[in-house]
């Protein structure tokens, strides 16, 4: 699905370490635009940018993929492999989990989210991904609806609270 109006200079490619800063301001952007932020900026970008080099220079489950406009990364894709225990039956033995999907709010409407998605469906094609979870916010809805996910009724979810949680 490629909209018409995209850009001519969009370029979908897999992040680097030297994009984790941007990516870090990206989910900022992201999570501060749904809640209200506990955490000064500049100390979360720090922390969310050592995470996100980490990922990104060792091979691993997470993948990235960023969009660039005019050499400049306007959004990005997070996804987890998440490996399945082995199956009998044989059915594939991944799930994939999509996070952290983000345009800048200047960059919207023109297909960058629908090129982002794109990309990150067709990897999980390639390495045998059986369902693609997320947690879509009202707005990304239809965007999902487009590539075909739909609420599930056999999923059930645990909310841990603060006070649950051990540390």
């Amino acid at each position: 699905m490629t909209c018409l109006t995209q850009p001519a200079s969009l370029v979908i490619r897999l992040a680097t370490v030297s994009d984790a800063a941007t990516l870090a301001r990206l989910r900022y952007a992201l999570r501060s635009s749904t809640g209200k932020a506990t955490e000064p900026e500049a100390e979360f970008v720090t922390r969310c940018a050592s995470w996100m080099k980490t990922c990104l220079q060792e091979p691993g489950a997470w993948q990235c993929w960023v969009a660039n406009i005019d050499q400049q990364l306007t959004g990005a894709i997070w996804l987890q492999l998440i490996e399945k225990i082995p199956n009998p039956q044989g059915k594939a033995e991944n799930f994939a989990y999509i996070s952290n999907f983000y345009v800048a709010e200047a960059a919207r409407g023109g297909g960058i989210g629908s090129q982002l998605l794109h990309t990150a469906i067709e990897w999980c094609k390639t390495h045998y991904v059986d369902e693609i979870v997320l947690w879509p916010t009202d707005r990304s809805r239809t965007l999902y609806q487009r590539y075909g996910f739909a609420v599930r009724d056999n999923l059930m979810e645990k909310i841990l609270k603060d006070d649950d949680i051990q540390t």
